[in-house]
């Protein structure tokens, strides 16, 4: 444990404290005619009811505290010369973070329309929680916001991303005490014990307790200041405490804090950096109680507001019709005397103005925030160099990730400062080991003697392993969001636990895609491994291959879904996505050994295609196929061509043609994916009238809702999970779900019209064939080893 050095005070001079306070009673007032104003916003006439909007949404409760912590801290990047990034926690304070954003300048900047003007005040004002205009949360259109907030729990994760590899960043994050009530946030306090103070930046989590949610008291608002104390250093933090409702009070005390906050990180940080010697810090937080609604009306209607929940949204709702209402609120905003703040074109006054950090210090106006801005393209190796010699297609077997442990190690040697692999304790089972060998696990806590047998832990690691799949996916995604690149890999029974952090995402980049001051970003790619078809051991709670479906239902113009059968195609998915950006790109590959099909050149022209004929496993060249079989998955390929096998065998004149699917969105109309084939492509790969046996890798209503507008999708029948397993054998397993070798060559046989009657003792040979396989494992615990280890016959 480090030490840190000894701290100033600040004391506020007078006209400082005086300009400060000034500056705060600016941000309320922008943030109160957000939520009411239409018009008149510098309250240069007596407020009417045309003024007001219509509806009045959005949220005061949390906006008065939001706008205070960023007050202080432009005063700190000033005073100190420090980089920092404000991230806002709670879900609905959006007008606490808009108002020191337009006041600063930049959302002028971005918005010309938006002008630093009684005009482009009144448009500031209209345009908040607005038809045509922006949400209530820190959205996408926020300069400066790279969290949004819509979802709760992941403020504190997404600021140690973004502090990873960022030395010289101070990351200041604002956690909501209902925040703080959810699982993802109380994990994510951990997040201390992976920070280097050498090569990292610095977090500092202002934990807000204002006391309500939306009509009840939080938790940690109603535990003594011992007790909390002592939870924030059990997960070790350093906490200060700043309290009160006295605003001038209250500016010294937090202007105090801050430089004792700020000496004690620059004191961990200088004694590691000096030293070379980097261990665990106990890092400050603070924590904030001011009242809910601080600044706001003390009643309506006789009822409390400040300090109460009724502050959470619109503290003076019914303004229509009620002179009553209309004349508080009037009140309300003129005790922020406007008249002293704002000149006489609507602009802050020039010696409220200079307390912001002008350029690229300000908050608002940081690279770290739209990090498309600083991201560099990753040196990547050859992947070809990784790629699995290939004799003849269907013959060999590998483990399909293994090699791209090796490609993935060499990426990093090669990006020692902006990539990481991030993992929940999962990246040697998933056979990715080898980037072990450039790159041990980040672990500064204790050691122990016996840990030397791993030989994997060290505080200088970039892999970044912890059992919470959430806090991963919250440190990948702000590392991602303020310029770099990473590669998350995960069981895919379990990446269900990040479904909406996938979607909010997915919605974040969504809108960037129109919003173009925002530079493009690295994808996330999310590797999805031990499979719902190789889970037979641990059985039915670890078979679910749904997060396909969870992907599918987002914008298709950042959604990629791939599923390479071996690995050649995985290598080359693996290296199109690392080079791709604004995407999120899912990849399917179990870990286990698989047959291999593929040689390099034949991989990345397949890959290319994103879906395409296997000409070796086909027999209908030069014609019209009697049936057509598809592959969709490493498993189901298998199984799909073993049928194919079976049913030409024993009717030797049937003509098949097989294909395989990489690009999951290749099955969607060109109009409706990027990805999409036209259809006369696939007319003419599916045919327009002959049966299609489709064996996929999940739930098999996912490819009807894919395909259904294509010409030939009346005859399309697909095989996939249909929530059938246990402790079964792999291929029981297969069996119980019908993508089995023989149940495709039954349904084959009753699809194809002249085979339905003359294939009969085929079917029945077949369907003893099954019983005798389903006998044996139940017998020897083990598929039989002819079923096993097939290879496509030659």
């Amino acid at each position: 444990m480090v030490t840190p050095v000894a701290h100033p005070d600040a004391n506020l001079s007078p006209e400082l404290l005086k300009r400060i306070d000034a500056y705060w009673r600016a941000c309320n007032y922008l943030a109160v005619g957000m939520i009411y104003l239409r018009d008149n916003p510098l309250l240069r006439e007596p407020l009417r009811e045309e003024h007001l909007k219509q509806r009045l949404l959005g949220h005061w409760g949390a906006s008065p505290g939001l706008s205070f912590m960023y007050v202080h801290l432009n005063r700190i990047i000033n005073a100190y010369d420090q980089r920092a990034i404000f991230l806002a926690g709670p879900g609905h304070g959006a007008p606490g973070v808009l108002a020191p954003v337009y006041l600063e300048g930049t959302y002028s900047e971005v918005y010309p329309n938006k002008s630093e003007d009684e005009e482009g005040l009144r448009a500031f004002f209209k345009q908040f929680s607005f038809p045509g205009g922006i949400g209530s949360h820190c959205t996408p259109e926020t300069p400066g916001s790279i969290h949004e907030g819509g979802e709760l729990g992941y403020s504190i994760s997404h600021a140690f991303g973004a502090a990873f590899d960022n030395p010289d960043l101070l990351v200041a994050v604002a956690v909501g005490d209902g925040e703080a009530e959810t699982g993802p946030l109380a994990t994510s306090w951990h997040s201390s014990k992976y920070l280097n103070p050498i090569r990292d930046g610095a977090v500092l989590p202002i934990l807000h307790l204002n006391g309500y949610k939306i009509n009840n008291p939080t938790l940690l608002s109603r535990i003594p200041n011992e007790e909390l104390s002592n939870l924030m250093r059990g997960y070790g933090w350093t906490p200060h405490f700043v309290e009160g409702d006295d605003p001038m009070a209250m500016h010294q005390r937090m202007a105090e804090t801050l430089d004792r906050c700020l000496a004690e990180i620059r004191g961990f940080q200088q004694q590691a950096r000096e030293s070379g010697q980097a261990s665990r810090c106990h890092w400050p937080m603070i924590v904030l109680r001011t009242p809910k609604g601080w600044t706001g009306p003390k009643t309506v209607d006789g009822k409390r507001v400040e300090g109460f929940w009724r502050a959470h949204q619109v503290p003076l709702s019914g303004m229509h019709g009620n002179p009553a209402h209309l004349e508080q609120l009037e009140a309300w905003m003129r005790s922020y005397r406007p008249e002293e703040l704002f000149d006489e074109q609507g602009r802050l006054r020039p010696e409220l103005k200079a307390l912001a950090p002008s350029g690229e210090m300000r908050m608002s106006a940081t690279p770290h925030a739209n990090g498309g801005l600083l991201r560099r393209a990753l040196r990547l190796p050859d992947f070809r160099d990784y790629a699995q010699p290939i004799g003849r297609p269907g013959t060999e077997r590998a483990m399909n990730t293994r090699p791209l442990g090796a490609m993935l190690r060499d990426v990093m040697a090669r990006n020692a400062d902006n990539f990481r692999v991030f993992g929940p304790d999962e990246n040697t089972s998933n056979k990715l080991d080898a980037i072990y060998e450039v790159s041990k696990k980040l672990w500064l806590c204790d050691y122990r003697e016996e840990d030397a047998d791993g030989g994997e832990l060290s505080p200088d690691g970039r892999v970044l392993e912890m059992l919470s799949e959430h806090t991963l996916e919250g440190w990948y995604e702000g590392y991602v969001l303020t310029g770099r690149h990473g590669f998350f890999a995960t069981y895919e029974a379990f990446v269900h636990v990040i479904d909406s952090m996938y979607n909010q995402h997915a919605k974040w980049l969504s809108i960037c895609e129109d919003i173009p001051w925002r530079a493009r970003i690295s994808s996330l790619n999310l590797l999805i491994t031990s499979t719902v078809w190789r889970q037979d051991h641990n059985g039915f709670t670890h078979q679910d291959p749904g997060f396909l479906d969870v992907v599918v239902n987002k914008n298709p113009e950042v959604t990629r879904i791939y599923l390479p059968p071996d690995v050649n195609t995985l290598l080359s998915t693996v290296d199109h996505c690392l080079r791709s950006r604004d995407d999120i790109n899912v990849i399917v590959a179990d870990k286990q050994n698989h047959l291999q099909y593929l040689d390099m050149d034949a991989a990345i022209k397949h890959c290319t295609k994103g879906i395409g004929i296997w000409e070796w496993a086909s027999n209908d060249q030069g014609g019209e196929p009697d049936l057509v079989m598809v592959g969709c998955g490493d498993i189901p390929t298998k199984e799909a061509l073993a049928a194919t096998a079976l049913l030409r065998e024993h009717f030797a004149d049937i003509r098949i043609r097989f294909i395989n699917v990489v690009d999951l969105f290749r099955l969607q109309p060109a109009g409706e994916h990027p990805h999409g084939l036209d259809d006369a492509d696939f007319d003419s790969l599916f045919t327009k009238d002959r049966p299609v046996i489709f064996n996929f890798h999940g739930y098999p209503w996912l490819i009807h809702r894919l395909a259904y507008r294509r010409t030939n999708h009346r005859n399309l029948h697909v095989r996939g999970y249909k929530e059938k397993g246990n402790i079964n054998t792999p291929l029981e397993l297969a069996i119980n779900n019908e993508i089995d070798r023989f149940s495709l060559a039954i349904d084959a046989i009753d699809r194809v019209p002249r085979l339905q009657v003359a294939g009969a003792h085929v079917k029945e040979r077949l369907r003893d064939m099954q019983i005798e396989c389903r006998n044996y494992a139940f017998e020897h615990g083990v598929d039989k080893p002819e079923v096993d280890d097939w290879t496509w016959p030659y």
